[in-house]
């Protein structure tokens, strides 16, 4: 496939470059805000520490993952359509495991809230084991796109 096809053009490869930057942006805030969780659920609520991690853990939502989620969807959207990625079944996979990030990164917004209220719903352990769901969808989305494998 030609590197120039679609709307894009010669923009095609530029597009590309940073769609994949603001991926690595968007996963590493993924990666961070959970480990936060982990620390932030062993405080006392009400504490100073307490506030100071509903404090880290507003400017990851705010200053990393919210706009890395909407650059890395505007870019993968323009690339999808680029290439008419829909005819694929490997673009179809990794859709829905990027999907299903996205309503994770819903879901930390949304227990990130619980504890700034002091709730602490979730044990210790399942904190920590929610930390390695960006890792597993992250290796499962480059397998689909580099191997393509369907």
């Amino acid at each position: 496939m030609s590197q120039y096809v679609g709307y894009l053009g010669p923009a095609y490869l530029w597009v590309k470059a940073a769609h994949v930057t603001f991926v690595i942006f968007w996963l590493a805030g993924l990666f961070l805000l959970p480990r936060f969780y982990v620390y932030h659920h062993e405080t006392a609520v009400g504490s100073p520490e307490d506030r100071a991690w509903i404090e880290r853990e507003s400017r990851i939502r705010s200053i990393i993952l919210t706009p890395a989620i909407i650059v890395v969807w505007v870019l993968g959207l323009m690339l999808a359509f680029n290439i008419d990625a829909w005819a694929y079944g490997w673009f179809s996979a990794k859709l829905f495991f990027v999907i299903l990030l996205s309503a994770y990164q819903g879901w930390l917004g949304y227990y990130g809230k619980k504890l700034a209220r002091g709730e602490r719903p979730l044990s210790n352990k399942a904190v920590r084991m929610i930390n390695e769901i960006p890792g597993i969808a992250a290796a499962i989305i480059v397998v689909l796109v580099i191997v393509r494998p369907f």
